[in-house]
């Protein structure tokens, strides 16, 4: 063997011996910290809307809606945008009409229970709230698009729903201080909320 040979082979061997020598140490998984902006809310009413409830601060209000293909003008129906999170609380309104009660809850339902094949669990609670507003309230567990949904009712007039959405591909892990943070700002909303 050639002596620059075998003096190449001594340097990989020594490189091996030094490297197996060397423990291992698994880097740790984890998420960046977020700094999320203080809590202020402000009134939301619309005078053609038959409701009223506050928003935060740092959300704004989008009328510029398209549910299913079908644009909906109505001051009713809205998006409530949190640009700095990426996600909207989609709103929509419905006058009951006569016989149409059943459906409108039906389909809340169906919308929270779409997500099944991807849950890991579907938690529905009925509540009312301070203000004398009934509604139910869904938690949606896992790696699902929307982790609550809600809706509003009076059982005879009117039928108010919401659903918030991230617009990323939704992962549990590291949605959940943003779900956790918007989840006050949804249950804030839904007290506050009024009938006019």
């Amino acid at each position: 063997m050639r002596p620059k040979s075998l003096f190449f082979l001594n340097i990989v061997v020594a490189i091996l011996v030094i490297a197996c020598n060397t423990p291992y140490i698994p880097k740790d998984k984890g998420y960046p910290a977020v700094s999320f902006p203080q809590k202020q809310y402000l009134p939301y009413s619309d005078p053609s809307a038959p409701y009223s409830f506050e928003i935060p601060k740092y959300a704004s209000v989008n009328h510029e809606v398209n549910y299913f293909g079908v644009e909906k003008k109505s001051a009713a129906w809205m998006n409530l945008d949190f640009p700095i999170f990426n996600s909207t609380l989609y709103i929509s309104y419905n006058v009951v009409q006569k016989n149409q009660f059943d459906t409108l809850m039906n389909d809340a339902y169906k919308f929270a229970t779409n997500h099944a094949n991807k849950a890991s669990s579907i938690e529905d609670s009925v509540f009312t709230t301070p203000l004398g507003v009934h509604g139910v309230f869904f938690h949606i567990g896992g790696d699902v698009a929307t982790a609550y949904q809600f809706f509003l009712t009076d059982s005879t007039r009117h039928f108010f729903r919401g659903a918030l959405y991230f617009n990323t591909t939704p992962n549990a892990d590291s949605l959940a201080p943003y779900n956790a943070f918007l989840l006050e700002d949804v249950k804030h909303m839904v007290n506050t909320f009024r009938w006019k």
